[in-house]
């Protein structure tokens, strides 16, 4: 009696120190990407497909991925922001890796803006919402001297970055 009484304690002692199995449910929202539709500038109700666009960001050498691929081939693209940084710098290069040099054509767009850190769960950890600054959201600037900017207007439409559900920037070509 003394031996089951025994292994009902060890048993039970054993299993004291379990605890409950903490998992990030892959439906919670946590750190939002940017995302951009472009349009036509000649029709702005129009979306536009992108060519070949590669979004490399500054000091990197491989494009960000987006659907398994580097190039974007799309009206619609989602890009992350730095989390330790008040501004991300991107390079948008369109037409990228085309075997003719005169129709690739690279801009940058340099993102500014204000984070939060959130709390979501013990299993989630944080999520990181950012807000576009007001007065400049983004510098757009031309890599080369020689071509012009294929990006011919951005609209800002949603300066809080907090989920991917909405479009928050809208870039005209």
């Amino acid at each position: 009696m003394k031996k089951i009484i025994l292994l009902l304690f060890v048993l039970a002692f054993s299993f004291s120190g379990c605890e409950k199995d903490d998992i990030c449910d892959a439906n919670t929202v946590t750190t939002a990407r940017l995302v951009i539709s472009f349009y036509d500038v000649t029709n702005s109700s129009v979306l536009k497909n992108v060519t070949n666009l590669k979004i490399t960001g500054e000091g990197m050498t491989d494009g960000v991925v987006f659907n398994g691929s580097s190039l974007i081939n799309g009206s619609t693209v989602s890009i992350p922001l730095k989390t330790n940084a008040d501004a991300t710098t991107f390079s948008f290069i369109l037409n990228s890796g085309s075997t003719n040099p005169a129709l690739v054509n690279e801009d940058i767009l340099k993102f500014n803006y204000a984070r939060e850190e959130l709390f979501v769960s013990r299993a989630c950890g944080f999520k990181t919402e950012y807000t576009l600054d007001p007065l400049t959201p983004y510098v757009l600037t031309d890599a080369a001297i020689g071509d012009q900017k294929w990006i011919q207007y951005i609209a800002v439409k949603n300066s809080t970055i907090a989920n991917e559900n909405e479009t928050h920037l809208e870039i005209y070509f």
